[in-house]
């Protein structure tokens, strides 16, 4: 789903067993394509999936260094 995504440069997702949480970064061309992506019906359906609100927050990148495929 996320392959070719127009203004998503990369992600990541995580999950912690002990916790039973998931956090998930993603780096996008700006902040105008972020805040498009995570709208109020993206936050509903991922409430509806897993019945809890995402916590979404929008950060500034100083530095990204990317050193090849995981």
């Amino acid at each position: 789903m996320f392959e070719g995504m127009p203004g998503l440069r990369s992600q990541a997702f995580t999950f912690d067993r002990k916790k039973g949480e998931a956090t998930n970064f993603y780096v996008w061309d700006s902040e105008q394509a972020a805040r498009a992506f995570f709208d109020d019906t993206l936050r509903e359906r991922v409430k509806e999936l897993y019945g809890v609100a995402p916590a979404v927050e929008f950060v500034e990148i100083a530095t990204l260094i990317e050193n090849g495929k995981c």
